[in-house]
C-alpha cells in the first residue's frame, strides 16, 4: 500500500518593509536547501507579486506564463444600448459616460469601474455584462536550487492577495507531487493583504528586522500579524552591529514578548557585492561573516521546523 507523503512544512520570511535583507536571506536559504542533503529539494515561492526580485538572485529559467484572471469589470454592448441612462444614476463611482465615438450610447470607464455590477441589474435591455480581466501572470520556473513559483501583477491592477494565494497553492501541490518536505516563502513587505495571503496557513515565521526605531516598529506590526494567525515565529536581526542601541532594544522587546531571537547577522560588505554578482552570499562569499551567520540561522530554522536532512 502506497504511503502518503508527509505534508511539506511552510516557512514564511517577513519584514516590515523592503531593504531589510529578507530576500537576500531567502535566496541563501534556497541555496542551502539544495546543498544540505534534504530528502527532496525545497520549493521556493516569491510572494512579492507587486515587485518580485528573488529571481534577480536565483537566476531562474523562466517557465511559460500562466494567465491570472482577477476581478470583473462592466462593459456596455453598444449594439444593445438604447441610451436610457438607467445605469448612470446607480453607479457610485461615476464610471459611466456618453460614448465619445458612438452617438446615443453609454460607455464605462474601466479605470473608474469598481466591478460592483449595479449597472448590470439596472439595465432594462441586458446591454451590460461583467467581463473577467487578466490582471497578471504566474510562473513555475527552474533554478539551480529548486523550483521557483513567482508572479507578476500588471501595473495598476488589484487582487495581489488573490495572486499570492494562487502561487502558494501551486507550490503546495507541486511539493506534494515531488514529496518535497519544505516550502520557503519570500514574503511581501508590510502587513497588508498580500502579507496576510502569504502567511495564512504557514507553519513557521521568520521575521527579519534591523536595529533601528523603524525596524522595531515594523517588527511589532509583523509579529502581531503572525500571532493573529497563530503562527510560531522567531526573530533575526540583520546588520545587527551597525547600531548597538537599536539591537539592544530589539533584544529587550523579544525577551519581553517571549519570542526567540534566533540569529544576529553582522553588517558585511560582501552582501551587496553578492547581490551585484546576482548570487546568494552563501555562493559568492561562503566564508564571509554574514554567510556563516546565515548558515547558522538556517540550521536553527531546520531544527525548529523539524525538517530532517537525508543522511543516507
Amino acid at each position: 500500500m502506497k504511503t502518503q507523503a508527509p505534508k511539506a512544512k511552510q516557512l514564511i520570511i517577513l519584514s516590515g518593509k523592503g531593504g531589510t535583507g529578507k530576500t537576500s536571506i531567502s535566496a541563501a536559504f534556497a541555496h542551502l536547501s539544495a546543498s544540505d542533503h534534504l530528502p527532496a529539494q525545497a520549493v521556493i515561492v516569491d510572494a512579492d507579486v507587486d515587485a518580485a526580485n528573488l529571481g534577480l538572485v536565483l537566476k531562474p529559467e523562466i517557465g511559460p506564463a500562466n494567465d491570472f484572471w482577477g476581478s470583473s469589470l462592466a462593459v456596455i454592448d453598444s449594439d444593445l444600448c438604447i441610451n436610457c441612462l438607467a445605469c448612470s444614476p446607480v453607479c457610485r463611482y461615476d464610471a459611466i459616460f456618453p460614448d465619445p465615438q458612438i452617438a446615443d450610447v453609454q460607455w464605462i470607464d474601466p479605470i473608474a469601474c469598481d466591478g460592483c455590477a449595479a449597472c448590470v441589474y439596472a439595465c432594462p435591455v441586458n446591454a451590460i455584462s461583467m467581463v473577467k480581466q487578466q490582471e497578471g501572470n504566474w510562473f513555475h520556473s527552474k533554478t539551480a536550487f529548486g523550483p521557483l513559483f513567482h508572479a507578476e501583477l500588471f501595473p495598476g491592477k488589484e487582487n495581489s492577495g488573490k495572486l499570492v494565494t494562487l502561487i502558494r497553492q501551486q507550490a503546495r501541490l507541486y511539493a506534494e507531487d515531488t514529496r518535497a518536505n519544505l516550502i520557503i516563502i519570500d514574503g511581501p513587505p508590510g502587513i497588508g493583504c498580500p502579507v496576510i495571503s502569504a502567511c495564512a496557513g504557514t507553519d513557521f515565521g521568520l521575521i527579519i528586522t534591523e536595529p533601528s526605531l523603524a525596524g522595531l516598529h515594523d517588527l511589532k506590526r509583523v509579529l502581531g500579524t503572525l500571532r493573529h494567525f497563530h503562527i510560531p515565529s522567531v526573530v533575526c536581526i540583520n546588520k545587527a552591529d551597525i547600531y548597538p542601541e537599536g539591537a539592544r532594544a530589539i533584544r529587550e522587546f523579544a525577551k519581553a514578548e517571549n519570542i526567540e531571537l534566533i540569529g544576529e547577522i553582522p553588517y558585511d560588505e560582501n552582501l551587496p557585492k553578492s547581490m551585484i554578482n546576482g548570487d546568494p552570499i552563501t555562493v559568492s562569499f561562503p566564508d564571509s561573516p554574514a554567510a556563516l551567520a546565515v548558515r547558522e540561522l538556517w540550521q536553527k530554522v531546520l531544527r525548529l521546523l523539524d525538517v530532517q536532512e537525508d543522511l543516507a
